[in-house]
């Protein structure tokens, strides 16, 4: 696929992650009998589920711009498959805010443009700071979810096997990156990658 055709494809993919509802490759983790939770405890759960929705928006976008700027065949086939997986965990996202009564987040084009631009950075980098850059970022998008566990509703089941199966996921693209080659990030980026998700979370938890 040439440059042109890349771009193309890139732009559809931003079109479909915003606009359209995603179809997913796997079955949804969150089956089973919706429990006995308060209005308050579902628009907790809503609110969680909006802002790991928001991730998985952002991850689609880095990938794809990682993915456009990666040097190496594999690195990019590495990247298009942990795509794949994450386009499971926005279409559950979303089918589980539907349910809980909750909207996604007004900003998804803003944190898709923001997340498209970090990724395209990384893969300018070179191919084992890209790797690093994927790895990091699940690793620190694991220990968002592991979390996330921790605040749900108890009674929310169906949520919290959502979000079990995300942070499994998480935790193998982690480690595939970094048998591929991915290096450790500098502490400095990985305190500004942390700080950029803490206003992601705060600003889509209400937005």
């Amino acid at each position: 696929m040439n440059r042109l055709d890349q771009l193309i494809t890139t732009f559809d993919l931003g079109l479909r992650t915003v606009f359209a509802s995603p179809h997913p490759g796997r079955p949804y983790p969150g089956s089973g009998p919706e429990a006995d939770m308060s209005e308050t405890e579902r628009q907790q759960a809503a609110a969680l589920m909006r802002v790991n929705h928001v991730g998985e928006v952002c991850a689609q976008a880095l990938y794809a711009g990682q993915a456009l700027t990666a040097k190496n065949a594999s690195v990019r086939a590495e990247l298009e498959q942990a795509a794949k997986e994450e386009t499971d965990h926005l279409a559950w996202c979303e089918q589980r805010i539907k349910e809980l009564g909750g909207r996604t987040s007004l900003l998804n084009p803003l944190w898709f443009g923001g997340a498209f631009g970090m990724g395209v950075a990384a893969g300018l980098l070179g191919d084992k700071w890209n790797l690093g850059f994927l790895a990091e970022t699940e690793r620190q998008v694991e220990a968002h979810l592991d979390g996330h566990l921790h605040k749900l509703p108890q009674a929310d089941a169906k949520s919290r096997a959502v979000v079990e199966q995300m942070k499994t996921d998480e935790a193998r693209h982690a480690q595939t990156a970094v048998a591929h080659g991915g290096a450790a990030l500098p502490l400095p980026v990985k305190m500004a990658m942390r700080f950029a998700a803490d206003v992601m979370r705060r600003t889509a938890s209400r937005v």
